[in-house]
C-alpha cells in the first residue's frame, strides 16, 4: 500500500524560539498498519492530535503501561517508545527545549522524567482550547498561529544559573568529543555537584545527555536519502566505532541502526514542506 505524507513545518513566534524548536504538522494516510519508534531526543515531545488519539503501547518509561492520548507531553529519556498506527496519523508535534518546559509548564524537565502525561496536566485548560481550535482550523499556517497565540499567553521564562545553562549547552550541543569531566572543569563545579544539579533539572544524567546528543547526530545522518557508510556515521557522531554505535542504538532505539533503517517506512513527522 502506498502511503501519503502531507503536512508542514513552521517556526514559532520569535519570542517562543528559545523554548520551542519548531512545529511539525503531519497528516499521514494510506499506510499499512504498523508501529513507529519514538526516539530519545534532547528536546521534550508534545503532541496534539487532530483526529483520533495517538496509541503508545510501549511507553518510554518502563514502569508506565501503554495507552491512548489526545494530547501528550513527555520528558527526556534514554528509552524508546513504540507508537502504533492503523495507517493514519494527524496532528502537530512540538519539540520543547528544557527551558521551554520551565517557561510553559512551570516545572523542570525532571518533573516529567520519561513519563508520558496528558498535556492538560502541565499546560492547564489552555490545552483543551488548543486542541479544539486546531481541530476546526484546516490550514497549517493558521494552526501554527493558534499555537503561537496560546503559548505566548502561557510563557513565563525562568532563568537558570549560568553554570547550568553552559553545562546543558555543552553536553547537548554539536561537539562529538564533549566529556563530562571537561564540562565540570569549565564551569567550576565538581563532577558530583554537576551530576546532582543536572539530574534535578533535566531528569537525565550529564553522561546520558551526551549519549542522547550522539544518538541524535547519528539519527539525523541515517535519515539522509543518500546514506553514508555506517562506520563514517559512527565517527562523525562521536562514537568510538561502528560497534559502539550499534550497542548504543540497541539501548536507545531497541535495535541497531541498520535494522531501523530497513524497517522505518512510516515517515511520521519527517521531511515535511515549510508552511507558506
Amino acid at each position: 500500500m502506498a502511503g501519503v505524507s502531507e503536512g508542514a513545518s513552521g517556526l514559532p513566534h520569535p519570542r517562543l524560539r528559545p523554548f520551542v524548536q519548531g512545529y511539525e504538522g503531519y497528516r499521514l494516510h494510506g499506510f499499512e498498519p504498523g508501529t513507529h519508534v519514538g526516539m530519545p531526543a534532547s528536546t521534550l515531545t508534545v503532541i496534539v492530535t487532530i483526529d483520533e488519539p495517538i496509541h503508545v503501547p510501549v511507553s518510554s518509561q518502563p514502569g508506565q503501561p501503554g495507552g491512548h492520548w489526545d494530547m501528550l507531553a513527555s520528558g527526556l529519556t534514554v528509552h524508546p517508545a513504540t507508537v502504533a498506527h492503523n495507517g493514519f496519523q494527524h496532528g502537530i508535534q512540538l519539540n520543547l527545549t528544557p527551558a521551554g518546559c520551565r517557561a510553559l509548564f512551570g516545572v523542570p524537565s525532571a518533573a516529567l522524567g520519561s513519563w508520558i502525561v496528558e498535556l492538560p496536566e502541565v499546560l492547564g485548560a489552555r490545552a483543551r482550547e488548543l486542541r479544539e481550535r486546531l481541530s476546526v482550523t484546516p490550514q497549517w499556517r493558521r494552526r501554527f498561529g493558534i499555537l503561537d497565540e496560546i503559548l505566548l499567553r502561557e510563557l513565563h521564562p525562568v532563568p537558570w544559573d549560568d553554570e547550568l545553562t553552559r553545562a546543558w549547552e555543552l553536553l547537548s550541543g554539536p561537539d562529538p568529543a564533549v566529556r563530562v569531566a571537561a564540562v565540570a572543569d569549565e564551569i567550576g563545579w565538581s563532577r558530583r555537584h554537576l551530576g546532582n544539579r543536572f539530574a534535578a533539572e533535566f531528569g537525565v544524567t550529564p553522561k546520558d545527555a551526551a549519549r542522547i546528543a550522539r544518538f541524535e547526530r547519528s539519527h539525523r545522518m541515517l535519515r539522509t536519502p543518500v546514506l553514508p557508510p555506517l562506520s563514517e556515521i559512527a565517527v562523525r557522531s562521536g562514537y568510538y566505532d561502528q560497534a559502539h554505535m550499534a550497542r548504543e542504538w540497541r539501548e536507545l532505539a531497541g535495535m541497531p541502526p541498520s535494522v531501523w533503517r530497513e524497517r522505518e517506512e512510516f515517515p511520521f513527522v519527517q521531511a515535511l514542506e515549510p508552511a507558506e
